[in-house]
């Protein structure tokens, strides 16, 4: 059996630089990755199978799921058949701007390169799945800090970023992905990487300041909470940002330590019980760094 998680990926920002003609958005992200992550178990099994527990089971259920379409796909690259079960312990919340559904395609497609024992030539094969499952998936796939371009396949190294809290907010209502991309208006953004690596919590939200999230107005107009959401993390004692992940509506605080965060969690969650709250870190390197080196994606 083979054991693995899927962390939650945050987008410190995301630029939309332009459309494709097939309606794809092209982008410029630097996303990164949490502590807190979904957890995969996968053994060999007479035949393809799904099952899911954790708290937001009940949200995702089992049909279609990318987890499974993952291990399918894998596996008629492979020709072999997809003889394996699957038990998904789903933390991260659904339909949340998280990557939660692609961390988890990406940690399948980790989990059976190791299960299979597959070596660096078949590392193509696990890109090209990726990309073919969604735009976040590859660098879920990588699970490392990466700055994203094009529709989410192309990865690069970004700087080296500082120890930090992190504080998640989620209003407990779930963000169409296609939906706010669609309700975006206005000229395209340009690329705004940095390249050095900031000095201290309070140095990358300076640098961050000076960029933004393009989706952040359309959600805000679809789902007015997480206006409220982001007022309430602005307002909590030590946060230095806060910015919505993704195509929201999960919202991110940045703070220098844990305890403030921890604070920060505490008193939101008494003033707003329907909130999902989670206190956590950054997790630069992410458990897939020695898997992805073993299958050849450096």
């Amino acid at each position: 059996m083979i054991r693995v998680e899927a962390p939650a990926k945050l987008n410190l920002y995301l630029h939309v630089t332009g459309r494709r003609a097939d309606g794809y958005h092209e982008l410029d992200s630097f996303v990164t990755f949490t502590a807190l992550a979904d957890t995969l178990e996968i053994a060999p099994a007479n035949e393809l199978s799904l099952a899911v527990s954790g708290p937001f089971a009940d949200a995702l259920g089992t049909g279609d799921n990318l987890a499974a379409r993952a291990a399918a796909a894998l596996a008629a690259r492979l020709g072999r058949p997809a003889d394996v079960r699957i038990v998904l312990q789903k933390c991260i919340p659904v339909a949340a701007g998280l990557g939660g559904g692609s961390a988890d395609a990406a940690a399948v497609l980790r989990g059976l390169a190791r299960l299979w024992r597959l070596g660096p030539e078949h590392a193509d094969d696990l890109q090209d799945i990726a990309r073919g499952l969604g735009a976040d998936v590859p660098v879920c796939l990588h699970a490392r800090a990466a700055y994203m371009a094009g529709i989410g396949e192309e990865l690069s190294a970004p700087p080296r970023l500082p120890s930090c809290a992190v504080l998640l907010v989620n209003p407990s209502v779930p963000v169409p992905t296609g939906a706010i991309f669609a309700a975006r208006q206005g000229p395209f953004s340009a690329a705004d990487r940095f390249r050095d690596s900031p000095q201290g919590p309070s140095a990358l939200a300076a640098l961050l300041r000076t960029r933004r999230n393009d989706l952040e107005p359309p959600a805000r107009a679809r789902v007015p909470e997480i206006g409220q959401v982001l007022d309430r993390l602005g307002a909590a004692p030590g946060c230095l940002l806060a910015r919505m992940s993704g195509s929201g509506g999960t919202c991110f605080g940045l703070f220098a330590d844990e305890a403030a965060a921890a604070s920060a969690a505490l008193a939101i969650a008494r003033e707003h019980p329907g909130w999902w709250v989670q206190p956590t870190h950054l997790n630069h390197e992410g458990e897939a760094a020695g898997v992805s080196t073993a299958i050849g994606m450096s």
